[in-house]
């Protein structure tokens, strides 16, 4: 890391909440790469993902990223998403909020801060707002709407967003022999039938470096390529279904 980045990476992880460190796994290797890590894709739950944005990715572009899940066996959530993010802006209110996270991505490459704001809703609430039986605007809380509009076009309202998706996601937690400390393994799986595989661990801020070269150093041992070109889950997503609107 440059020096210049590694001031940045510093002052950034000095304000967050903790630091995520993640690779994606080229397609071909998806199989291979799971055996090696003992990870068992029958212990994964099974997650629907939708975006809210328009067909030119207007929110997107702007930093804004809105999302709701349908998770198996458990409640939903929706999620209020900046990145990237500027610690030092959000007032203290906001950062006591239970359901807001600070958090620096860090993965081969490059990193980012990104802030969050979620909330627990019922699956069944998802639903009804994609199947256009309930406003979209009624899935957020009075806070989430609130960061919302800070961050939203001027010339945007949430009457002018798309339902883009859904993505279905196999997430698994997983412990692997070697490692010393729990692993999370995400598919996703799009309508193409293109797939992207990544695994991530978190941690404190100050730990960062120290768990980096530690989970570095275990998948290079088995086998993961983490000089390959990362790709975005995100943005991959939404400019699949983007086009689709297009038709």
């Amino acid at each position: 890391m440059p020096d210049e980045q590694l001031v940045e990476f510093l002052e950034l992880t000095g304000q967050s909440d903790s630091v995520e460190l993640k690779v994606t796994v080229p397609e071909s290797e998806h199989y291979g790469v799971a055996r090696s890590l003992g990870f068992d894709v029958l212990d994964a739950q099974i997650r629907q993902l939708f975006f809210f944005d328009t067909p030119d990715l207007a929110l997107s572009d702007a930093g804004l990223v809105l999302r709701a899940r349908r998770i198996q066996r458990r409640p939903g959530d929706v999620i209020v998403k900046l990145r990237p993010a500027v610690p030092a802006s959000f007032g203290k209110a906001l950062r006591r909020n239970q359901g807001f996270k600070v958090e620096v991505d860090a993965m081969p490459g490059g990193f980012t801060c990104s802030a969050s704001l979620r909330e627990r809703i019922d699956n069944s609430d998802v639903r009804q707002v994609v199947l256009g039986k309930r406003a979209l605007e009624t899935l957020f809380s009075k806070e989430q709407r609130r960061l919302m509009s800070h961050h939203m076009p001027e010339e945007l309202n949430l009457g002018e967003v798309a339902v883009l998706g859904p993505i279905i996601v196999l997430k698994g937690k997983f412990d692997p022999e070697g490692l010393g400390r729990r692993m999370v393994a995400e598919l996703w799986l799009y309508p193409d039938g293109s797939r992207v595989l990544e695994l991530s661990t978190k941690c404190a801020p100050g730990e960062a470096f120290q768990v980096a070269a530690e989970a570095r150093a275990f998948l290079h041992e088995r086998g993961v390529d983490l000089e390959g070109e990362q790709q975005a889950k995100t943005a991959k997503a939404l400019e699949f279904f983007a086009a689709s609107l297009h038709g």
